[in-house]
């Protein structure tokens, strides 16, 4: 008897302590409701200066001492040979060339002073509308890390883009569109391809859509028309209610609930899509200014006149891309660099005064600026010669969404090969667009694996206060 007594307060024990531990355990992995990840509208951390972002992503490289870093020093000891370190810089092995001057010209341009590049003449209209980062230095000389720098903080693949970033902290103003809009070049995908605009981890509703920029924007968005209305609405209905059942008995499945709302979010477009992407609704001097009946021009100039139309209705986030590589000048640079402008100055410039004349430019930051920028030396033969790749100082520039006009941050040393003054890392320019949009770089993260993973990751960062209004 005392036996079974004693075996019976025992496992009672044991009972009462599993009965603990699931109810603890039921607390943490089946009481407490899963996240949800939509695309509602989010408050920010705090009061934010801007409301969207459009990404002017020049991929290739655009030099920074023809464009906006004039170096007088470079012209005075044109001819040279380089120093050990500037030879050692060339990342494709070739010998290194003698140092190369500029062959464009350099004026101050508007009350700002800020000098810019005759490749650039109407850019130049706009100084004393941009803030111009003169020191960003970056990690990696080839493209496809420095890509994948650029737009998710790493110079490795999978990590969410900022884009997705911005989604997953903001959401978006308009359900009837996308978050987050890439409008890449008809001619081709950049480096990396859609990896540039991936959510990664992040979950898949945050990762960018692409709008086409010839023909349909988005195939088969519009609804057959032999259908009447009211039967569209019929089917939509039961769809949802089907789609709703089938989630129920699958809970915990960020996949699926991302292919149920890009399905939910297209049908939504068909009301409004078609009309955001319409640029024949502009006045033809709006085509005219974005240089659409130029056939230099009209490619890009179409998809700036489209992501002007996107954020005027609620998209946070349109992303900008060029033909692959016409900014990755080797060679001829005295008439590829040229005719890597032409195709966009027009458009850029148009853009950012049309922001300005409808009253968006306070609210929307435009940002422009590539992987990295080019060597101050020459590569191949001078008739013919060009830049190899540059990462350890180039240029960016930014206008609107709270930033300060007509000002100029940092400074590469005399010859412009490497960020010297006031440096900004990648991770500082990243924590300076989410403070832009009223974010904490640090505060916005997803917790994975143990791990607050983040835009800026582990890295130090600082916003760039100098250049905030």
């Amino acid at each position: 008897m005392n036996n079974n007594r004693r075996e019976f307060f025992s496992r009672i024990a044991d009972g009462l302590h599993g009965t603990a531990l699931m109810s603890l355990l039921g607390s943490d992995m089946y009481a407490a409701a899963p996240p949800v990840f939509d695309l509602k509208a989010k408050a920010p951390h705090f009061a934010p200066k801007a409301k969207s972002v459009i990404h002017l992503f020049m991929n290739g490289g655009p030099s920074q001492v023809d464009l906006f870093d004039p170096k007088p020093t470079l012209k005075r000891l044109a001819g040279t040979a380089p120093s050990r370190e500037l030879s050692f810089a060339i990342s494709n092995g070739k010998d290194a060339g003698v140092l190369f001057p500029s062959p464009f010209e350099f004026k101050n341009r508007g009350k700002s002073g800020i000098e810019i590049s005759s490749a650039l003449p109407h850019l130049a209209e706009c100084a004393d509308d941009i803030a111009v980062i003169r020191s960003m230095y970056g990690e990696h000389a080839n493209h496809e890390p420095a890509l994948f720098l650029m737009h998710t903080g790493r110079t490795i693949a999978s990590r969410p883009a900022i884009g997705a970033w911005v989604a997953y902290g903001l959401g978006t103003e308009n359900q009837n569109l996308p978050a987050y809009v890439v409008l890449d070049d008809p001619k081709g995908l950049p480096i990396n391809g859609i990896s540039n605009w991936q959510s990664a981890w992040l979950p898949p509703i945050y990762q960018g859509t692409r709008f086409r920029t010839e023909g349909a924007p988005v195939l088969n968005l519009e609804s057959r028309p032999e259908i009447p209305t009211q039967l569209v609405e019929a089917e939509r209905s039961l769809l949802r209610k089907l789609d709703d059942m089938h989630r129920v008995q699958r809970p915990y499945q960020p996949e699926l609930d991302a292919r149920i709302s890009s399905y939910e979010l297209a049908a939504r477009m068909q009301l409004e899509a078609s009309s955001a992407l319409d640029v024949n609704q502009e006045t033809e001097a709006t085509r005219e200014a974005y240089g659409l009946n130029d056939p230099v021009t009209a490619s890009y100039g179409k998809r700036c006149l489209m992501a002007r139309r996107l954020i005027e209705r609620g998209v946070r986030f349109v992303q900008l891309y060029i033909e692959s590589q016409i900014w990755d000048t080797h060679g001829n640079l005295s008439t590829d660099l040229p005719a890597a402008c032409a195709k966009t100055d027009k458009p850029v410039a148009a853009l950012v005064k049309d922001l300005k004349q409808r009253g968006l430019l306070d609210s929307t930051l435009v940002v422009w600026g590539g992987e990295f920028g080019r060597l101050p030396i020459s590569q191949g033969a001078m008739k013919t010669a060009g830049r190899d790749h540059g990462p350890n100082g180039f240029t960016v520039w930014m206008a609107g969404g709270g930033l300060k006009r007509g000002v100029v941050h940092g400074a590469t040393d005399d010859i412009g090969f490497k960020a010297a003054e006031n440096k900004v890392s990648v991770h500082d320019f990243h924590a300076t667009i989410l403070h832009l949009l009223g974010m904490n770089h640090r505060e916005l993260f997803l917790n994975r694996n143990g791990l607050q993973e983040r835009l800026t990751d582990q890295y130090p960062a600082r916003v760039v206060s100098e250049i905030i209004a």
